[in-house]
């Protein structure tokens, strides 16, 4: 079966599956759920740091009006 046959069979684009096969190509089952189980883990502390900025610019901005 070909790339895109199978892309078309479960509506995926091309892009999609070669991105997909470079990022989880040459895992195992469990190395992939490992990986996830990391991104989700990396998701909150990138996320608090990111809320945390916003804070810091609205403080800044408000320092500068005064």
């Amino acid at each position: 079966m070909s790339i895109r046959v199978l892309c078309k069979k479960h509506n995926l684009t091309e892009q999609t599956f070669f991105r997909w096969r470079n990022k989880f190509g040459g895992l195992d089952v469990p190395d992939a759920r490992r990986l996830k189980n990391l991104e989700c883990e990396n998701a909150r502390p990138k996320r608090l740091v990111a809320e945390q900025m916003l804070v810091i610019d609205g403080m800044k901005e408000i320092v500068r009006k005064k």
